[in-house]
């Protein structure tokens, strides 16, 4: 496996809380990783910080040679490692083209954005129908397509994506993993946190299952959807 980026040793704490307690692991190029457990568990407070939007009270972020954790947030975005925010933040007053446009605001080259646009919108035909329509009057599966639509206008090497599936229909979850899977096919490597354990770990290649803080079993994600812990403990058995 060809490493892309490498979390090593990462702990963030929220005052005298210590929410994420030391984890190590690694990307593989072109896979799908996903970091699964419950609730608080530190999922998203783990990509928050490798986003450069919270500071680690120790560990490194390696990527191409270089400690993210040293950088700010728009330089690591310009680097190529970009994050889909839990929530989707959208801008709502906004139209969908104006936000896949903001989405491309770190790149100069106008005939790349300009095929990546071709491409994101034949990938989200419903985003084509909507180009002029306000953001805010899109659905909530919608304004996922867009939030993922509009990180792939950064052209990232690495995609963040915290919780996509979160408060989706079941029908609009099954889309938006399967267009992961389409989107991982193109060689773009994702690092998916989710509370969906079993959609998650059926797309991704690797997984490690975050408890309070710690990583406890790491395994393909084949290999963790029949481990008898993890069925027992998010696959209702």
């Amino acid at each position: 496996m060809s490493e892309i980026l490498q979390i090593d040793d990462l702990a963030v704490s929220y005052g005298h809380i210590e929410a994420v307690k030391g984890i190590t692991l690694t990307l593989g190029e072109g896979d799908i990783t996903a970091l699964v457990g419950a609730n608080g568990a530190g999922k998203s407070t783990s990509l928050l910080a490798v986003s450069g939007l919270l500071k680690p009270v120790r560990g490194r972020v390696l990527f191409d040679g270089v400690d993210l954790l040293t950088l700010p947030a728009h330089k690591i975005v310009s680097r190529g490692v970009v994050q889909v925010a839990e929530g989707r933040a959208i801008l709502t007053t906004l139209t969908v083209g104006e936000n896949l446009a903001l989405g491309a605001y770190t790149r100069r080259d106008k005939a790349g954005i300009a095929r990546d646009l071709a491409w994101i919108l034949a990938l989200f035909p419903v985003l084509e129908n909507r180009i002029d329509g306000l953001a805010g009057n899109l659905s909530g599966g919608e304004q996922q397509m867009l939030a993922i639509g509009r990180a792939l206008m950064a052209k990232p090497r690495v995609l963040l994506l915290d919780e996509p599936s979160m408060g989706l229909a079941p029908l609009m979850v099954q889309e938006i993993f399967r267009v992961l899977k389409e989107i991982n096919q193109t060689g773009l490597t994702i690092l998916l946190v989710e509370q969906n354990v079993r959609q998650a770990l059926r797309i991704a290649h690797r997984g490690y299952v975050l408890e309070t803080g710690k990583i406890v079993l790491t395994d393909s994600g084949a290999n963790l959807l029949n481990n008898p812990k993890v069925l027992e403990a998010y696959l209702g058995g």
